[in-house]
């Protein structure tokens, strides 16, 4: 099951320069200001800057769909073809993160929050 793209991430070499960029993009301070990630939130998006992504495969930015079982997406996509570039790893707090490429070299995300108690 999926909640669609609610969030896309970019590699940066600049994190200062990016954030610069994207804050006057967006309108909004960020939300997450980090060594390994700059979050932002606006219009209902997320917008991450991943100053480690190019070094962990993300060529460009990459649309995350949320889903609720990552782990049976993320082999769902493989053996429907799909190249796995980042196996499914806990960023922290529980959020699950993985990507794949397509046949064509797209950039396919996967995102997973915890479950919380309601």
């Amino acid at each position: 099951m999926t909640a669609g793209v609610q969030t896309i991430i970019y590699p940066v070499k600049d994190p200062e320069r990016a954030k610069a960029l994207f804050g006057a993009l967006l309108g909004v301070e960020p939300y997450a200001d980090e060594p390994y990630y700059i979050g932002f939130k606006a219009g209902g998006q997320d917008i991450g800057l991943d100053p480690n992504g190019h070094a962990q495969g993300l060529t460009g930015p990459v649309p995350f769909w949320h889903v609720t079982d990552l782990r049976e997406r993320l082999a769902a996509l493989v053996a429907a073809g799909a190249e796995l570039v980042q196996d499914a790893r806990d960023v922290g707090n529980g959020r699950l993160v993985a990507s794949v490429k397509d046949a064509d070299g797209n950039m396919v995300g996967l995102l997973q929050d915890p479950v919380t108690e309601k």
